[in-house]
């Protein structure tokens, strides 16, 4: 007997007001920049201010949002921590290569480069919280947070773990952020502002933030939601997309009739959003539409976001105005399919129920 996966607990620091609050009621839509920067909680109450000065961003959202979930499931420890992450600390892997630069390769201190690397977050929770299980960072371009959520929902299934912290962070950096500039991946300043769902340009806005969640093997009274499927594939045509999907649906016993919301990765790239726009016009025309990267910004863990999202639409029963995509409503919200790529590659498909 296979067991079920429950999210127990929820945290998220992003680019929205995300902590403190019930759920989307502070949330703003920011139409006028190209990148979003995160709404950063008071780090003093979860770190020591010593520690808190030599820890890079994402590292601290991590410990955070990673802290906001086991209160919310109300656990003290965890059998084993996995994060996904696209570009890691790349804020740190920035300082230390200027370093070696401006100082022509000599009198360089490490610490930049030991706080470099992808697995740091997952390093520094486990060191927090003393945990001495299964500590494993998935870095897998757009599907990095899926990839750790199919490992923690196979560990919980076949009986490896009772309690799974997984989490999605990345971070944004300067000298990076650049470089995506050059390659036409964020969108221009001339095309703004920017309306993600009736885009007319190419590029993204981009954005950063830390989703953690508490993954258990039993219902409690925190219980937001049962993880039913999640499925990972690299690439797909566009005229494949819908077929692939009703597959997926097919395997856990639905039908498209039976999802009572669909959240899809709209970026505001008219050249991928084609998947997303297919899906919506077509195959979900009847079903209730919702969208995030206009509050989340775009980045590789973004999907972590809609993750936090979908849980709390199923928990709360409510869905906010400023995430829907059309009108259409539902009595219930007892099945929810997340669905996310990123320039046509990286597809990956999240099935919850309540």
């Amino acid at each position: 007997m296979t067991k079920k996966t429950y999210i127990n607990g929820v945290g998220c620091i992003s680019t929205q007001k995300t902590f403190d609050t019930v759920f989307l009621e502070e949330a703003v839509v920011n139409t006028t920049e190209t990148v979003l920067s995160i709404v950063s909680p008071v780090y003093k109450d979860y770190i020591s201010p010593a520690a808190a000065r030599r820890m890079a961003k994402g590292v601290k959202n991590g410990i955070v949002a990673s802290a906001l979930a086991m209160k919310d499931a109300n656990v003290e420890n965890v059998d084993a921590i996995i994060t996904g992450t696209g570009l890691g600390c790349i804020e740190d892997s920035e300082k230390f290569l200027k370093n070696i630069l401006d100082n022509n390769e000599e009198f360089l201190t490490p610490t930049s480069f030991i706080q470099s690397t992808h697995n740091t977050v997952g390093a520094q929770i486990a060191l927090s919280l003393q945990c001495k299980g299964y500590n494993f960072t998935y870095v897998n371009g757009a599907v990095s947070f899926e990839s750790a959520l199919l490992d923690a929902k196979m560990q919980i299934e076949e009986n490896e773990a009772n309690s799974i912290l997984v989490g999605g962070v990345d971070e944004n950096g300067e000298y990076t952020l650049s470089l995506f500039k050059l390659a036409g991946r964020i969108k221009k300043e001339n095309d703004l502002p920017s309306n993600i769902l009736n885009t007319t340009s190419t590029g993204v806005v981009y954005g950063e933030g830390a989703s953690f969640f508490v993954l258990e093997n039993e219902r409690k009274d925190s219980t937001y939601a049962e993880i039913l499927d999640v499925e990972i594939r690299n690439t797909l045509e566009e005229n494949e997309i819908e077929s692939e999907l009703i597959t997926f649906l097919k395997v856990n016993n639905l039908e498209i009739s039976d999802v009572d919301a669909v959240v899809l990765g709209f970026g505001g790239n008219i050249e991928s959003d084609v998947y997303y726009k297919n899906l919506a016009e077509n195959a979900f025309a009847k079903t209730p539409q919702l969208y995030y990267k206009h509050l989340s910004g775009e980045y590789d863990t973004a999907s972590a976001f809609a993750l936090w999202m979908a849980s709390k639409i199923i928990k709360t029963q409510d869905i906010p105005e400023i995430v829907k995509v059309n009108s259409v409503t539902k009595p219930v919200y007892n099945i929810i399919l997340l669905y996310n790529q990123v320039n046509g590659k990286n597809h990956s498909f999240t099935l919850l129920s309540k």
